[in-house]
């Protein structure tokens, strides 16, 4: 289960996207054409997809590393600063809001924005608490490294640790739903920074990453499928990725072949099939997917 840790703290764009390693990929990404999958098999696609996620989605470790070279100054503005752990009041609420404010963590630890940091981890506490998984937080140990900024690597080794227990936890005891919603929140603040970042340094690295995310979204809709039906809150969730991936649906994903690599390894030769990927997104269809993004992003940390 310790591959699902990617996904979980870390759902945000990669600087080194890693495209899915299958034996039979298409030249193009195209959405299948069906625009959902039968309860019974998106229930079994929901618990084994995981790992294939966290392989196609990388940390804000590695999304502040690229903002960092790409120069780009940190800004509290990207921050879901408005989200107040005291009003909110769902379940659903709690998780995404869970989700949301670890991507943040993510992002702010990586700035070694310290005060900042330690208010989301209250929020964070609370919110876990919330959900009755705050046994999983080590806030007292978490709050002590963040003001240590010389040991980043325990933090954000602890950090990653505490959400992937929480999410075990929930799987375990049928509340996979709110594992969703927390993997979902993830991904969509890391989709907002970066779309936030791209319209002040239109990066074509950047650019790029964000277009790939129309495989990973795909991936997403699978997993919330299950739980679409449980209330109002959740299908509107649904019925948002569905408007998101509809702003994708003329993104243009091709692959290329590259020469493999030969790495020894344990007494071994281990061969990695290279590849790189072309997106072809124009300017109109990044800006929709701007600001759809943002449009729900916003609404998902309004106080109830």
């Amino acid at each position: 289960m310790k591959g699902k840790v990617a996904i979980i703290l870390f759902a945000v764009l990669s600087v080194c996207f890693s495209c899915r390693n299958s034996s039979d990929k298409t030249k193009q990404f195209i959405f299948p054409e069906a625009d959902s999958v039968p309860l019974e098999e998106s229930e079994k696609l929901s618990a084994e997809a995981i790992e294939e996620i966290s392989k196609n989605i990388s940390s804000p470790v590695e999304i502040a590393n690229l903002l960092q070279m790409m120069e780009v100054p940190f800004s509290a503005d990207y921050l879901a600063s408005t989200i107040d752990a005291n009003k909110q009041e769902t379940a659903f609420d709690k998780a995404i809001s869970l989700g949301i404010l670890g991507a943040d963590l993510g992002y702010l630890n990586m700035y070694e924005q310290t005060a900042s940091s330690i208010d989301i981890l209250s929020s964070i506490k609370k919110l876990a608490e919330g959900i009755n998984v705050g046994q999983f937080f080590d806030f007292e140990t978490i709050k002590r490294l963040s003001l240590n900024r010389s040991d980043l690597d325990s933090l954000l080794f602890l950090s990653i640790d505490s959400y992937t227990q929480i999410d075990e936890y929930l799987r375990d005891n049928a509340r996979g739903q709110l594992s969703a919603l927390m993997i979902i929140g993830v991904w969509i603040e890391g989709q907002y920074l970066a779309t936030q970042v791209v319209k002040e340094y239109p990066d074509p690295v950047l650019k790029d990453r964000i277009g790939e995310q129309k495989i990973i979204l795909n991936d997403l809709i699978m997993l919330a499928n299950p739980y679409c039906k449980i209330d109002l809150e959740y299908s509107e969730l649904c019925n948002s990725l569905q408007i998101i991936k509809e702003k994708y649906r003329d993104v243009r994903i091709s692959y290329t072949l590259g020469e493999p690599i030969s790495v020894e390894k344990d007494g071994g030769l281990v061969v990695t099939q290279t590849e790189t990927s072309k997106v072809e997104m124009t300017d109109e269809q990044l800006k929709e997917i701007i600001d759809i993004t943002e449009q729900i992003r916003n609404k998902l940390i309004v106080n109830k």
